[in-house]
């Protein structure tokens, strides 16, 4: 696997570095390729632990549950507890997106659950897929729902 594959594109890792420094700070061009490779590695690391997770449970899609459920694992509580505060207020605002769609067409919205119960499948158009790389060649591929 090539190693811009892996990493975070730095132009993003700049951006986010800035917005929490003062203005006038300046950031070194090896700063932000140290902290591209942390937080490349450290998404590795939690990806790799919420795919272990799904596989044990006989699933094929990591969701956000799994990626909390990964960060509690490692001991990164102070991280999984917003989160998943996030996570469940995201899923209530889709909800709510999706039935005002489906009310200004005329679509009665049905009640959905989860994708991936293990039979595939799902919609595709009212998720994200998302994929990373992670060590060994395998790729990780994810919906955020």
């Amino acid at each position: 696997m090539k190693e811009h594959d892996r990493l975070l594109p730095i132009a993003n890792v700049g951006r986010k570095m800035k917005q929490i420094l003062p203005p006038n700070a300046k950031i070194s061009k090896e700063a932000k390729e140290t902290m591209q490779e942390c937080v490349s590695e450290f998404i590795s690391f939690v990806t790799a632990e919420a795919s272990d997770h799904c596989h044990r449970e006989r699933r094929k899609t990591v969701n956000g549950d799994d990626v909390c459920w990964a960060l509690s694992s490692l001991g990164f509580d102070d991280y999984a507890d917003p989160l998943r505060r996030y996570l469940h207020r995201y899923r209530e605002l889709e909800g709510e997106r999706a039935a005002a769609a489906a009310a200004s067409h005329g679509v009665t919205a049905a009640a959905g659950g989860e994708e991936d119960g293990g039979g595939g499948g799902g919609d595709e158009s009212s998720s994200s897929r998302c994929g990373l790389n992670v060590s060994g060649g395998q790729s990780t591929y994810f919906h955020v729902i």
